[in-house]
């Protein structure tokens, strides 16, 4: 796993830390509803800090992306797009849900 396929998805603090991870684990069910609870089971890491409303995803998988994308989707509906803030791990430059990653 590469530092480039690695999310980290910060959250603001009004944003309740229990909220976030019912939030995520719902985008991994909808992830195993795609990909099947094996794969996901073996192909998706990902790691979240309730103390730093932090969620961190590989998505170097297919079933990684799909995470990333489904979680996005849930977050900016229920939390707002500028709740949160999205990076790759290692980069130094954020982006709020709204702006578009640059292309490479």
């Amino acid at each position: 796993m590469s530092n480039r396929e690695v999310q980290r998805y910060a959250f603001k603090r009004f944003v309740p830390a229990k909220e976030i991870e019912q939030t995520f684990l719902l985008s991994v069910l909808a992830a195993e509803g795609l990909h099947g609870q094996a794969r996901v089971r073996l192909d998706a890491g990902y790691y979240f800090d309730p103390k730093k409303r932090v969620c961190v995803v590989d998505a170097g998988s297919d079933v990684g992306r799909d995470i990333c994308r489904i979680f996005t989707g849930f977050a900016i509906r229920e939390f707002g797009e500028t709740s949160f803030k999205v990076t790759r791990a290692g980069d130094r430059e954020s982006r709020t849900a709204e702006q578009p990653a640059r292309a490479e």
